[in-house]
């Protein structure tokens, strides 16, 4: 397979009746489908997972493809339905306050982040551990923005918003993510 083909170019292909051709956009994006699919689920098997199931509904609806937009705004849809599904479907695990074991758990964790705060230094994790603390609309829109390297339009198209909404968003939820920053991360943001 050419790596010179473009999404489009391989997605004529596909529709045309080459079922192989689609490993190059399975090549080109799975990454990205994982990376979306874990800021949702925040887990790796699940995520996993999740990636599986947003390939196999993109090569399903590949004729749906009207290229009206990039191919992975398209498939960023995707992947948000297929999460949200996801997420509904999985069932929270509930404890109760009475145990003893539940607060031991809890505090074991608690020490636990801790000492990952003063392991992980590095600027990335500490950036998604204060997206993850956002709530779930600003942290879409950052990860929109930054992570998917979607413009205000697609963005807009994406959530169904105007793009100056969208543009007001944006600017809301790096606002409260700096705050967040500044909050939970200090000393980490000062040696910035």
């Amino acid at each position: 397979m050419s790596t010179g083909l473009n999404d489009i170019d391989i997605i004529n292909k596909v529709l045309h009746g080459d079922q192989q051709a689609y490993a190059g956009l399975v090549n080109r994006y799975q990454n990205y489908v994982f990376t979306l699919a874990f800021g949702f689920t925040k887990n790796r098997e699940d995520a996993e997972e999740v990636s599986q199931d947003v390939l196999i509904k993109a090569y399903r609806a590949l004729a749906d493809f009207k290229g009206n937009s990039k191919f992975s705004t398209w498939l960023y849809t995707i992947v948000n339905n297929t999460c949200i599904t996801f997420l509904r479907k999985k069932k929270l695990e509930v404890h109760s306050l009475n145990n003893e074991k539940v607060f031991e758990a809890a505090d074991s964790r608690d020490s636990e982040f801790r000492a990952n705060l003063v392991e992980q230094k590095s600027k990335v994790a500490m950036v998604n551990k204060a997206i993850a603390m956002l709530g779930a609309d600003d942290a879409e829109i950052i990860t929109l923005f930054y992570k998917a390297e979607q413009t205000l339009e697609e963005i807009a198209q994406i959530l169904g918003l105007e793009p100056n909404t969208a543009k007001v968003r944006l600017h809301r939820a790096r606002q409260r993510l700096k705050e967040k920053m500044e909050t939970y991360f200090a000393e980490e943001v000062k040696d910035l």
